[in-house]
């Protein structure tokens, strides 16, 4: 990352440009964008790697009570590591899953006032494609699963 004149430019490989949405990215586009947890700093919310697994596209955000519930695709190779109550991360944003839906591969999230006050899902809508990164204590466990 450099800082230059108050912005901030990244270097991005190929790896990254074939998992996420970064490649339909504008100059002057919002992102949302956190500092690395320290080690030693506490831990107060879930494990987020940083690393986008794929996209995935928003179905349907339905209003709900001050907040939303967000559907989302589930990409079949990952939907065993998607479950009710575990999280994932929406560019970059960790939340709890709400809902899976077992007839389709979606699953929903439920966005509070705050999330979409301080990220971009405020703004985003049906037919927008997000970063996913699934809960990394389920790859974990999804991986020994394999291997037995």
């Amino acid at each position: 990352m450099e800082a230059h004149r108050g912005c901030l430019s990244f270097d991005v490989v190929p790896e990254t440009l074939a998992r996420s949405n970064l490649g339909d990215l504008k100059a002057g586009d919002v992102v949302n964008l956190e500092p690395s947890l320290r080690l030693g700093d506490p831990l107060g919310g879930h494990l987020v790697y940083g690393h986008v697994d794929t996209t995935v596209q928003i179905e349907r955000k339905l209003s709900e009570g001050p907040g939303f519930r967000m559907w989302c695709s589930a990409p079949p190779a990952l939907r065993p590591m998607i479950v009710a109550k575990g999280y994932v991360a929406l560019d970059g944003v960790s939340l709890t899953v709400a809902e899976v839906d077992a007839s389709r591969p979606s699953f929903a999230v439920a966005l509070i006032p705050e999330t979409l006050a301080r990220s971009t899902l405020g703004r985003a809508q049906a037919g927008d494609r997000l970063n996913l990164e699934v809960d990394p204590v389920a790859r974990y466990v999804q991986a020994s699963i394999l291997k037995e």
